[in-house]
């Protein structure tokens, strides 16, 4: 970087910001990512060390990587957190102290998976995966559709787990509403075929959603911000559009909300493509337009490639962020989450702020198989 372009990103990234009583010294947000190192779903020492490196290299936001609430089909995985119990709830009240002590902020990720849920999987191996209506992603036949009882115990799982985050002394809650878990996939029309108030058009199917943030946002207090993260593209089909059109982004928009929501995580896969015709906005920003909340934007922050060469073993290089910085200059969006970069280099946000973008590390597929 030049001085005038290490100028530029420390001014413009490093500017405050505050959603109810979040308050944020700079606009980078760690972006989360599962990573599988918490045996028994028990976060340990070195997942809070991990998150506090972030936190004391200049991460201004960490979103936790996803943890399961308290329903047996939250989860498939006995190595992914849970946000639930004695024990894990010690965890991660460990984790969050280590990183206000390293004087960052950290939100926790509350996850259903759904119907993405391998069957005889653990934590819970007997329970049967749930959704909307039994349909797999690719609309096949699948676990079994939830009843109003399966729905009314979600809602409370997020509930309670929104209050033990506060209780714990974490400084806000994400939901996750993205990617094609339970959250989404009553969004989904393709996964979405329930005949009563919870199916059908775009309102009725964001039922469920705002219903989780209501119940959330009257568990918390005033002060306490809960972010959103959605996505119009899911784990097995890139192309996915839950709303073809502004309008149709509104609808959907609106209940959430209205029902509480304080800022949406508007997943992409490359920050930079623009997301409805006849317009250079991409998804945060035409989020951010449409509902007049704070947006976080995300997407190969910082790289040349998506996330899935990471997973496939290939690496991505670094590259500048100058695109990005434009668009943050204007408002387009408010907050910058970064993945894989901060994945590789825990100093990514620091050397970014101050110019020594050439000695960030790049990542490659090594960068999954440890904690560091």
């Amino acid at each position: 970087m030049t001085y005038q372009e290490t100028d530029r990103a420390a001014r413009t990234l490093s500017r405050p910001f505050g959603v109810r009583g979040l308050h944020v010294p700079n606009r980078i947000v760690m972006a989360p990512m599962t990573r599988q190192f918490s045996p028994g779903g028990v976060p340990g020492p070195d997942v809070a060390q991990y998150y506090a490196r972030r936190a004391a290299a200049g991460v201004g936001l960490i979103v936790t990587e996803g943890t399961y609430v308290d329903h047996a089909s939250a989860g498939t995985s006995d190595r992914v957190p849970r946000f639930h119990g004695d024990d894990a709830l010690a965890g991660w009240s460990h984790v969050a102290e280590a990183v206000h002590r390293a004087g960052g902020k950290i939100i926790p990720q509350l996850w259903h998976v759904g119907v993405t849920r391998t069957p005889g999987a653990p934590p819970v191996p007997d329970a049967e995966p749930v959704s909307p209506s039994g349909l797999s992603l690719r609309g096949e036949p699948k676990g079994r559709a939830m009843t109003q009882q399966d729905l009314d115990d979600v809602v409370a799982a997020f509930a309670t787990a929104a209050a033990d985050a506060e209780r714990l002394g974490f400084d806000g809650v994400e939901l996750h509403g993205a990617h094609g878990y339970l959250v989404d996939q009553f969004l989904w029309s393709s996964t979405n075929r329930r005949t009563d108030a919870y199916g059908g058009d775009i309102a009725s199917r964001t039922r469920f959603a705002a219903e989780i943030v209501a119940a959330c946002r009257s568990a918390v207090s005033d002060s306490f911000p809960l972010f959103f993260r959605l996505s119009q593209w899911k784990m097995d089909n890139y192309e996915a559009k839950l709303a073809e059109t502004a309008a149709e982004l509104d609808t959907l928009l609106a209940p959430l909300a209205e029902a509480g929501v304080d800022a949406f995580h508007a997943s992409t896969r490359r920050y930079w493509l623009p997301e409805f015709d006849g317009s250079d906005l991409n998804f945060a920003g035409w989020v951010k337009k449409i509902s007049g909340r704070p947006t976080v934007t995300v997407g190969s922050v910082g790289l040349d490639g998506d996330f899935f060469n990471l997973f496939q073993g290939r690496g991505s290089g670094a590259t500048g962020i100058g695109q990005l910085l434009d668009r943050l200059e204007r408002d387009e969006f408010d907050l910058v989450a970064v993945g894989r970069a901060l994945l590789a280099d825990p100093e990514w946000a620091v050397k970014t702020l101050t110019g020594r973008t050439a000695d960030i590390t790049s990542p490659g597929g090594e960068a999954l198989k440890t904690l560091h």
